[in-house]
């Protein structure tokens, strides 16, 4: 990618900040957060790291960003308790190149004194790539 300087400034102007968020989030990303009114965005720059051999980006590499997504947006509304995944259920609806930037939004459907239920999808700017579900754990801090 040789214009990748441009797209990260292009991506600072439109408000995406890059986190180092260490652990494994920072071998899916770099991950990029933005807030938004009715939560936070996440995002991740498609370099040639995040492609499989037929020269997509790897599926994995999308439910990972999915997983760390849906977890954080449990994490936030359950008052930043930890959270772990006890089910990832997710859809391909299309394939990501190298160069374009993964957008990944999710949202709470319900949450109960232990569960968290959480509905995302991630997409770039044409095409909405994959949709899916997630049930979030709480876990209390004496487990």
């Amino acid at each position: 990618m040789d214009d990748l300087p441009e797209r990260v400034e292009a991506l600072q102007a439109a408000g995406w900040k890059q986190r180092a968020l260490g652990g494994f989030a920072d071998r899916i990303g770099p991950i990029w957060t933005r807030k938004e009114t009715d939560g936070w965005a996440y995002g991740v720059l498609a370099t040639p790291e995040h492609l499989n051999p037929a020269g997509f980006v790897h599926g994995g590499g999308l439910c990972a960003l999915f997983d760390h997504v849906v977890s954080a947006v449990a994490w936030e509304a359950v008052g930043r308790r930890a959270c772990v995944t006890v089910q990832l259920n997710t859809q391909f609806l299309a394939a990501a190149r190298e160069g374009q930037f993964l957008e990944a939004r999710a949202r709470v459907a319900r949450a109960t004194n232990s569960l968290v239920f959480v509905d995302g999808v991630i997409e770039t700017a044409e095409t909405q790539l994959l949709r899916g579900s997630s049930v979030q754990k709480i876990i209390d801090s004496a487990t």
